[in-house]
């Protein structure tokens, strides 16, 4: 019996982020078509009647919506930040969807440290070598490498959740870099919701190759440049 305990234990451990890969994958497959750009053009006059009768209603529902969105990792949180754009405008839509997001984020985070976290990074601490010393490194500057991978769109969203889950980043600096890493981002989006109506009004699809443009893509690098300039600085200090 004392011997069963253990693996109860770590199955049951895993059983928040099993559940939440598992909702993924089932998302993946039958959520395709239904949150599309399509799908709120076509349920766009509803919405807008929506929120006009029930402002705080909207506001709430759309937050709980897109922390389903990533927790989840369904597909589609690029069409609900464009909804929180068009719905409420930049301002609060972005908020919106960075709160939702950040809660979501969170709740992967959480769900996979406990679940793998902490014996993935004690497995790579124990092998040592060049993963070890990587790991160290991360550990020593998780607020400048968390802010670079929330800042610049390279790292899937859904695996700069888990990745720092994995190596043992602490909570307090994951929840702060994701909620104002992805400001910039979501706001140039939101930006775009905010004029679907015209978008809508000539049967076009939003232009979302806009966050590569050099006058959206620089300034965010120019961020993550910034993020980096601590790490920069202690290298320069340790070989002095």
């Amino acid at each position: 019996m004392k011997d069963a305990s253990p693996t109860k234990h770590n199955f049951s451990a895993r059983l928040p982020i099993l559940f939440l890969l598992g909702a993924a994958l089932i998302g993946a497959l039958t959520l395709r078509d239904q949150l599309t750009f399509d799908a709120l053009a076509q349920h766009r006059q509803a919405l807008l009647a929506f929120r006009d009768a029930h402002y705080f209603w909207a506001s709430v529902g759309f937050v709980a919506a897109y922390v389903t969105v990533v927790a989840f990792s369904l597909p589609g949180a690029t069409v609900a930040t464009l909804a929180g754009g068009f719905l409420f405008g930049i301002f609060p839509g972005a908020l919106f969807a960075v709160t939702g997001a950040t809660f979501g984020a969170a709740a992967v985070f959480l769900a996979a440290r406990a679940g793998f976290g902490a014996g993935v990074a004690a497995g790579i601490a124990a092998r040592g070598g060049a993963p070890a010393r990587l790991l160290e490194a991360l550990k020593e500057n998780e607020w400048s490498v968390l802010l670079v991978m929330r800042l610049v769109p390279a790292v899937p969203f859904f695996l700069a959740n888990l990745v720092p889950a994995f190596v043992g980043v602490r909570f307090v600096p994951f929840v702060v870099t994701t909620f104002f890493g992805i400001i910039p981002g979501t706001t140039v989006f939101a930006s775009v919701g905010a004029g679907l109506g015209e978008v809508f009004a000539r049967g076009e699809t939003p232009d979302l190759s806009i966050i590569f443009e050099p006058k959206v893509l620089g300034p965010l690098l120019g961020l993550a440049a910034l993020s980096l300039l601590p790490i920069i600085l202690k290298t320069f200090r340790k070989k002095a």
